[in-house]
């Protein structure tokens, strides 16, 4: 008896296993069911996007370092990004050993050229006297001679020629000492000329680095928050980053009332983006906020970004909302919207299968069985797909594939009837 009671009571429980097993497998294969929707259809470009500013003031280097042979030099110091600064403060310094070995050259080059000056003003004055001693000396010759020759008036003929010839030697010895004066004096002043142009040559190469030298330590041009610069590469500059002569900007100062979205979208895609699309606009920092933008710049040249094999395509999003808790290089969701189809057939993507390179089908339920049946689809976005043909509203597709479907027979679409051809026309000439 007892033993016929245990029995009993274990094939109860089989049977009561066998139906909760049973139960849930129904429910399961209902649950992976879902029905084909009309209505409104959006064709969404989604791309993960980068706030930034669409006015902002750079905070540069000194522009001029090609112009004395520094063509770029690393960043020193810097302040912490995200705080604000008054105009005139701080912001950050340069490396200054370059600058400085080329301020020390220029000085020794200043030392020579103004010895050199010194030394020509010396030399050309004492030249310059000598040769007006000379003329005064000669002055003093012709006065004698003239005096010989007064008093050989009473010499015989010959002395008499003698002091006369004495006398015009005396006299063109004087000439060609003051023209020879002259000259000098033109020399003189065409060297100093040439060591004073060095010279200020000199001066001015120092003061040139001199002033490169104090836009080494930058400061604010206007009041704002400090946002880094970011290099070709999209790498923020920091402490050791590179600054170049053509590119001098260090970090920028946002103005935070109107916000861009920069992002970039594969070429697959970027044939539906167009100027003027609509997007909405999601912050990774504020799940909760939603804002919208539109789209203003689609790129005509693709680019290959770093450490990415794929061609992408750059895209600008305007913000249409203000708000104060925006930030440039917050991460933006941009989920751009491309298309909107009204009244149109929809099924989600996960329940599309292929067969080759051309059948598209579905598993769609048939009472308590399935049925294997080719579709057509039109556009499609990240979720879902278009059905142009194959189905109708509220049919029940299959989001798994589901055991024996390799044994399934597919159901093919009816074949287009074809048209026929207009006849050809004739014409007259």
């Amino acid at each position: 008896m007892k033993r016929n009671l245990l029995i009993a009571t274990g094939g109860l429980l089989a049977l009561t296993l066998l139906w909760y097993v049973t139960s849930a497998k129904e429910g399961a294969s209902a649950d992976l069911f879902v029905p084909v929707k009309k209505g409104q259809f959006e064709v969404v470009v989604t791309a993960t996007g980068e706030l930034e500013a669409k006015n902002s003031v750079r905070i540069t280097g000194p522009s001029s370092m090609e112009s004395i042979g520094i063509w770029q030099t690393k960043i020193s110091d810097l302040v912490a990004e995200g705080p604000r600064v008054k105009k005139g403060e701080y912001v950050a310094l340069l490396d200054q050993t370059e600058v400085g070995g080329k301020l020390r050259e220029r000085e020794t080059e200043l030392q020579k050229a103004q010895s050199e000056y010194i030394q020509t003003q010396l030399d050309t004055a004492l030249t310059l006297r000598a040769a007006r001693d000379e003329l005064i000396n000669l002055s003093f010759a012709m006065k004698e001679k003239d005096i010989v020759l007064e008093q050989s008036k009473y010499e015989p003929p010959a002395t008499i020629r003698q002091a006369e010839i004495d006398k015009e030697k005396s006299s063109r010895a004087h000439q060609q000492a003051k023209e020879n004066y002259v000259i000098k004096r033109k020399q003189a002043v065409a060297k100093m000329q040439k060591v004073g142009a060095t010279l200020s040559q000199e001066q001015n190469r120092l003061q040139q680095i001199q002033n490169v030298m104090k836009e080494f330590r930058i400061t604010a041009p206007e009041d704002g928050m400090v946002i880094y610069d970011r290099d070709w590469g999209g790498r923020k500059k920091t402490v050791g980053s590179q600054v170049q002569g053509w590119n001098p900007t260090v970090a920028t100062l946002p103005d935070l009332a109107v916000m861009l979205s920069r992002t970039y979208v594969n070429e697959v895609d970027i044939r539906k983006i167009q100027k003027g699309q609509f997007v909405k606009i999601g912050l990774d920092a504020y799940p909760e906020k939603r804002l919208t933008g539109q789209v203003f710049k689609v790129a005509n040249v693709g680019e290959q970004r770093p450490n990415s094999d794929a061609k992408v395509f750059e895209v600008g999003i305007q913000v249409n909302e203000s708000d104060t808790t925006l930030r440039p290089a917050m991460t933006t969701s941009n989920n751009v919207i491309a298309n909107v189809l009204k009244n149109v057939l929809f099924i989600p993507l996960e329940s599309l299968h292929n067969q080759g390179d051309s059948l598209t089908y579905v598993f769609r339920k048939d009472g308590t069985n399935f049925t294997k049946q080719q579709v057509r689809i039109g556009q499609t976005n990240d979720n879902e797909a278009v059905i142009l043909e194959g189905m109708k509203e509220n049919d029940q597709v299959l989001l798994s594939v589901p055991k024996g479907a390799a044994d399934q027979k597919l159901v093919l679409l009816p074949k287009p009837a074809k048209t026929a051809k207009s006849p050809a026309l004739t014409v007259r000439k």
